[in-house]
């Protein structure tokens, strides 16, 4: 075992970083039983989001980008997503392999109805907590996702 202590802060963070890891086990299987009506999983409704959210067509790197999360990864649900008529490819003008996904009237209106699950469940989980100890977490964690990412370039 290390002979060197964590500082106080390292050791909040760790433990932080615990919850933090079960915080997300708990979301993604409350996720998983929110959407698995509509076909959907976490992950799955995770991209459909950042599809969404971009202002334009993205293709596969450019959303794992986005997501912090592994390409190969990414390009296995959008298969999925497509081969259920949610998504399809369109050619991407500045690069001839790597297609654009374009989100599908179905993949739209199946987003917009996770949507509507989305609301009563996010508020009743958020129901009790203050607002700015919800918005203090918020920065906390985007300053830690920052460090993260500055370390990975």
């Amino acid at each position: 075992m290390s002979k060197t202590k964590r500082t106080s802060a390292g050791a909040a963070l760790t433990d932080l970083v615990l919850d933090l890891f079960r915080l997300n086990s708990r979301m993604i299987a409350s996720g998983d039983r929110l959407v698995a009506g509509l076909g959907l999983t976490s992950a799955r409704w995770q991209i459909l989001g950042t599809i969404v959210a971009a202002d334009r067509p993205q293709p596969v790197a450019w959303l794992a980008r986005d997501l912090g999360a592994n390409r190969q990864n990414v390009q296995r649900i959008v298969n999925d997503l497509m081969a259920d008529g949610l998504v399809t490819f369109a050619a991407n003008p500045h690069h001839r392999r790597a297609q654009l996904v374009v989100l599908t009237d179905k993949g739209r209106e199946t987003y917009e109805a996770a949507m509507r699950l989305q609301v009563p469940w996010v508020n009743s989980l958020a129901d009790g907590l203050s607002v700015k100890d919800v918005q203090a977490a918020h920065r906390v964690m985007t300053a830690l996702r920052r460090k993260l990412e500055a370390g990975e370039r």
